[in-house]
This record gives structure tokens, sequence and C-alpha cells, in this order.
């Protein structure tokens, strides 16, 4: 009995000491290092990522004394911690509990490409522009996230997001991505009424949104191209032209450049261009799903944003010639002017 005991209190003073050693005598050993904490990254993961870059001696210990000593409901921040050399565990947790360097929030618009986000992250300090474009075009992460194109356009979600200064491109990706599933997984994209593949309404859902930026139009200019898809008539769509050579485009369309043939000008091919020149938001994923039934086969831009449309192609060159060539049709207008009018109504 007296053994039992005496192992009893052996097993006890040793749990106690692994503990303490574990705690406040064991310390990380390398050089001063960033811990970057991704927005909306749970506990279980902070914690295995602390113990694999060897910043903590144990997660079951770190874990336990999280429960015990910390507020539950004081979730760890995401954002950039510094962890000096020779940092013991009991050191860590005052280093996470104070919070990181604040994380940027970004928020990208719809209708944006790969290229201008590269832009807007590396502005913000978050990703370097051609880390995310290589990224964007990575054959091993586009298979990881289920992407058969040969880059992830048209599925880096336009929302706004928090990201610590620094964060990997691969990473930026993967969430932005991991965004487009969860805001698009309820929609209809199979079964399409007019016969396209789930590809396919994307590609088109980008050209949409760059064709338009009135929500009522949406579905409209939709209808246009599907209407000239089933009819076998070249979509001729400008921003497919432009994003054909985007990163070389110098402001203004030229004839060179409608009679580039690439896989993405719309004057020279024939149906949709390889893959989305953009990425669209849901409503227009949903416009493409759910087009609007007419007989319209051409647009023309009234340079307030919104758009003529036209069944006829003589209609349609006298509608250019109306908005377009008659030059006090053109002066003091834009798209800005759609701006205003919707966030007046918004108001209202």
């Amino acid at each position: 009995m007296k053994k039992i005991s005496a192992l009893i209190i052996i097993s006890g003073l040793f749990v106690v000491g692994t503990i303490y050693y574990g705690i406040f005598v064991w310390e990380y050993s390398g050089p001063t290092m960033k811990f970057i904490v991704e927005d909306g990254e749970g506990f279980s993961r902070i914690n295995a990522r602390l113990y694999n870059e060897g910043f903590s001696y144990s997660p079951r210990l770190f874990h336990h004394y999280y429960r015990l000593f910390v507020d539950e409901k004081l979730m760890i921040k995401s954002g950039e911690y510094t962890i000096p050399e020779h940092t013991t565990m009991y050191d860590l947790f005052p280093i996470i509990q104070k919070g990181g360097i604040e994380s940027i929030a970004i928020t990208i618009p719809e209708g944006k490409n790969l290229y201008e986000i590269a832009r807007a992250l590396e502005g913000a300090g978050v990703a370097g522009y051609r880390e995310f474009v290589n990224s964007s075009k990575d054959p091993r992460l586009l298979q990881e996230l289920g992407i058969s194109f040969g880059s992830a356009e048209g599925f880096l979600y336009p929302d706004t997001y928090r990201f610590a200064k620094s964060t990997s491109a691969e990473k930026v990706i993967r969430v932005m991505v991991n965004e487009f599933k969860k805001k698009t997984e309820n929609l209809k994209f199979r079964n399409h009424a007019y016969g396209l593949s789930p590809e396919q309404i994307i590609v088109l859902a980008s050209i949409v949104e760059k064709e338009t930026g009135a929500a009522h139009e949406r579905r409209t200019v939709a209808g246009v191209f599907m209407n000239r898809l089933l009819k076998k008539i070249r979509l001729q769509s400008d921003p497919t032209v432009i994003y054909g050579n985007f990163e070389d485009f110098k402001g203004n369309i030229k004839k060179e450049d409608l009679e580039n043939k690439n896989a993405y000008n719309t004057y020279r091919i024939n149906g949709l261009p390889i893959g989305p020149i953009a990425n669209p938001g849901r409503d227009a994923i949903e416009a493409v799903i759910n087009p609007e039934k007419h007989n319209y086969l051409y647009f023309v831009s009234k340079n307030d944003g919104t758009h003529m449309f036209s069944n006829e192609y003589k209609e349609h060159l006298n509608a250019v010639n109306y908005f377009q060539k008659t030059r006090k049709n053109r002066e003091g207008k834009s798209w800005r002017d759609l701006k205003q009018k919707q966030s007046t109504a918004t108001q209202q």
C-alpha cells in the first residue's frame, strides 16, 4: 500500500514537474520571428501552428493553460505577432492576449481582375503583385482548389477581407476562393436552360460584370450575349479585348487590339473566351443562370452607366451615332451619374 502511495506521489510530482518545465523553463530556441494569425483562423489551428513552428512546448499543455487562465470570449485576434528568442510558454500568453499588429481591411469590388487585385494587395502591403499573379496561375494550387482554368480568375470573390501584413499570396487566394464557394454554393449551376456548363457560366458572368455597372441591366445584358451565342454571332465585347493584353494595355482600344487574335478577343474568336476576364459578384452569376428573354442582339453605352438595347443592326448603328458620335450627348456624362442615382435611390 505504501509502495502504491509512493508511486502515486512520484507520478504526481512528475506531472507537476513536466507542467512546470513546459510552461516556465522550456524556451523557444530560434531567432525572433513573426507569427501571423489569419482572419477567421480558429484556436485549434493556431495552437497546432505554434507547436509546429517551435513556439510552444506542447499543444495539449497550451490548450489547457489557455482555457484555465484566459477568458474564452477573448478570441485570439488576427494580425502579426512578434515572438522573441528565449520565449517561454508563460511569456507567450501575454503576447497572444494583447493582440497582433492590426490586420488590414481591403475591399475588392465586383469586376476587378486578378491583376487589379494584385495591385491593390501590394499597395496595402499584404502580398506582392508578381507573387499574387504567379500564385493565381500555379497549376498545383489550382488543382487543389478544383479550378479547371489556367488561373484563379473568376473565383476570387469580390468582398471585404482582413489580412495581416505580408500574408502569402497563396493564403489570400485560398481565402477568396473559399469565399466564392460559400457565397455561390446554393446557386443552380447545373442544367442551365441554354446548356452552359458551370465553368461557362462564370466566364459569361465575368463579361456581364464588366459590361454594366447598372444592377437592373445585368439580366438584359446576359440575355443579349445568350442570343448571340445561340445565333453563333461573335460576342464582340470590348472588355475581353482589353483583358487579352491587360498588363500591356495602354488605356484606349485601337484597331490593332481588335485585330489581335488571342483566346480572349471575342471580336476574333467564336463563342466564349478561354476563361473568365474578371471576378463577378453573385448578382452577375445569377443573371447568367437566369438571363432575361428578349430579342436584343446589340447594346451601346449611353455614357451614364446604362445602355441602349437594339434588335437590329441598323437600329444599333443609329444608337451608336446618337450616343457615341454626337459630342453633346457625351459631354458632361459619366458612369458616376449612375452611381449617384443609385446612392440617392438607396437613401430614399
